[in-house]
């Protein structure tokens, strides 16, 4: 059995529209120790990341206290929204939902974010079969991921974790088929199963 720990990044610096820079805010800084307490007893193998900052310095304690090295991985990147900050962010990522072919002019359908994210994951999968997994995320990225491997995940999931950061999934796969899904609330203690 291969397991995978997507990490949903903490809390990132809105003020910093660039999303390849985007740093954690200082609430981020502290909430990425609970990633770090997580994952601690999870024997994990290997730390690759989205190459955006506020990914891997999600999951960068963690890979220090452990001593592995972080592998940034292009195509875990976050879906490209445009060239612009969009104002009203809520009805785009609606809409987006609605109609995963959706997209702005300079930007991604939600289909296209799937397809390369599910793409890098059986890459993954191919690479450290039976081993322990922990790859920094994103929202919508890791969403896109769950409603892959389970249809019925959708805008209105995606809006209950919306304001949940950071967030883990966790994948288990046995001959590169997920069997089980498990979403892991850091902040409530419902990990313990996870």
């Amino acid at each position: 059995m291969t397991t995978v720990y997507f990490v949903r990044h903490a809390e990132s610096n809105y003020n910093n529209h660039d999303d390849m820079s985007r740093e954690l805010s200082n609430k981020g800084l502290q909430d990425r120790k609970l990633v770090t307490n997580f994952l601690l007893d999870k024997h994990i193998d290997v730390v690759l990341s989205s190459p955006y900052k506020r990914a891997i310095d999600t999951v960068a304690d963690f890979a220090e206290t452990v001593n592995l090295e972080i592998e940034t991985v292009e195509d875990f990147r976050e879906r490209r929204v445009d060239n612009e900050w969009i104002a009203d962010f809520n009805s785009f990522c609606k809409k987006q939902w609605e109609d995963f072919k959706y997209k702005l002019s300079d930007g991604e359908t939600l289909e296209e974010v799937q397809s390369r994210n599910i793409k890098a994951l059986n890459k993954v999968l191919g690479i450290y079969n039976g081993k322990n997994i922990t790859i920094g995320s994103h929202g919508t990225a890791l969403s896109t991921i769950i409603n892959y491997y389970d249809k019925t995940f959708s805008y209105s999931d995606f809006e209950k974790i919306k304001n949940v950061m950071p967030w883990v999934v966790k994948f288990v796969f046995e001959n590169n088929v997920c069997i089980k899904i498990e979403k892991c609330n850091l902040f409530e203690n419902q990990f313990a199963k996870c």
